[in-house]
Parts: structure tokens; sequence; C-alpha cells
């Protein structure tokens, strides 16, 4: 009897802690002003939604691309963007600082964003962002990012944001001349569409006590 009711326990505690686990979500799209044009082009060359993609600093929505699309950078621009390769990962924007706006399914809680970006030491003008903001329009959080040493790509994660809603702004303020983006991923953490941990608690100890009475009666 022993045994058997621990056995239970130990699933309904695995399942609790299964379930909290971080929840990767994939934006339903985003909107976005094209990459630019320098040495090599850096448009969002994958991007499927309206908008022209060989422009820059065309307007692009409705769609995903280069940023969503998992192919993240391990190489800085100048060796990604060669002349044979001008549909590389990253999307590079001049001059400005880019606003991303990714949409998601209605009532979304995002609890973490990793950003991925080139920081080639000011080489052509691309370095690192000096911050980046989050905001669903209700709350607005700014980060600022340190220099970082080594001149390679780095990726950014910022957790506990609790941004709640159908889209997430993502502001990316330049530190140079060019910021390179090749990824941008978000995760849902413990509160994206899964059981309250007392919930699941509670049913743990359900599935204990319905055991225990079918024990009894054998």
């Amino acid at each position: 009897m022993k045994q058997f009711l621990l056995r239970i326990a130990g699933i309904s505690l695995s399942i609790m802690a299964s379930s909290v686990l971080a929840a990767p979500i994939s934006p339903a799209s985003y909107d976005t002003l094209n990459g630019n044009t320098g040495t090599y082009h850096y448009w969002d060359d994958t991007y499927t939604g309206i908008g022209s993609k060989t422009t820059d600093g065309s307007a692009l929505s409705g769609g995903k691309g280069d940023l969503t699309n998992g192919m993240i950078a391990t190489d800085n621009w100048f060796v990604t963007e060669a002349p044979n390769n001008n549909t590389g990962p990253y999307v590079g924007w001049l001059d400005i600082n880019p606003t991303i706006k990714f949409h998601f399914a209605s009532g979304t809680s995002i609890d973490t964003i990793t950003i991925y970006v080139d920081d080639a030491d000011g080489a052509g003008g691309v370095s690192l962002p000096s911050a980046v903001t989050f905001s669903n329009g209700v709350t607005s959080t700014s980060f600022l990012i340190a220099e970082q040493s080594g001149a390679n790509p780095k990726s950014f994660t910022f957790s506990g944001l609790g941004l709640l809603g159908d889209f997430v702004d993502v502001t990316f303020t330049r530190n140079n001349s060019w910021v390179f983006v090749s990824e941008v991923a978000f995760d849902g953490g413990n509160g994206n569409n899964v059981p309250e941990p007392g919930t699941l608690l509670l049913l743990g100890f359900g599935l204990i006590a319905a055991a225990s009475r079918r024990y009894c009666r054998m």
C-alpha cells in the first residue's frame, strides 16, 4: 500500500515539475522595417508577409522571416553576408533604433525573451546595441547592454518580464551606426497556458486519495 501511494505521489510531482518548465512560443507574425544596404544587403530575405523584402527600409507586415526562422548567426556580418551569400541570417538597420512588433495569440504570457545580435566590435560600424526595450502597450521595460569582451555574435536573455497580451514590441537602441539581429526568441516560462502548480498538486493528492479508497475496498 505504502509503496503504491508513493509511486502515485512521485508521478503527480513529476507531472507538476515537467509542466512548469519553460515553454517556447512562436510568434504568429511580426512587423518591422526592412534592413538596409551597406557593403552588402542586410534585408529580411525570408520574410513571408506584405512589403518589399528587397527594398531598404520597406514596411514589412503580416509575416515572419529571418528574425524567427531559427537560423542563429555564429559569425560576424562580414562573414555571413559575404557577396556570394547576401541572404545571410542577419537583418541590419542603419542609423535608426528599429522596433519589431511581434504578434501572438490573445492572452499570451511572455516571461523570457532572448536576442541574438552581432558584436563586430565596431567593424563596419557594427556593435552591440546599447539597450533593448520590451513593451506590450501597458508595461515597458528597458535593459542596458554592457559592452562584452570578444568580437563575436552575442546572445542576451531577459527573464521575469511578465508581458501579457497579443503583441510585444522589441526596440533596439543603437550604440554605433548599425544594429544587426539574427534571431529573437520568446518563452512563456511557467505562465503560458500551463496549469498552476497548486492545481497540479491538488490533482496529485486527489489521485492519491482515490487510489487509497480503491485500495481499501480491495
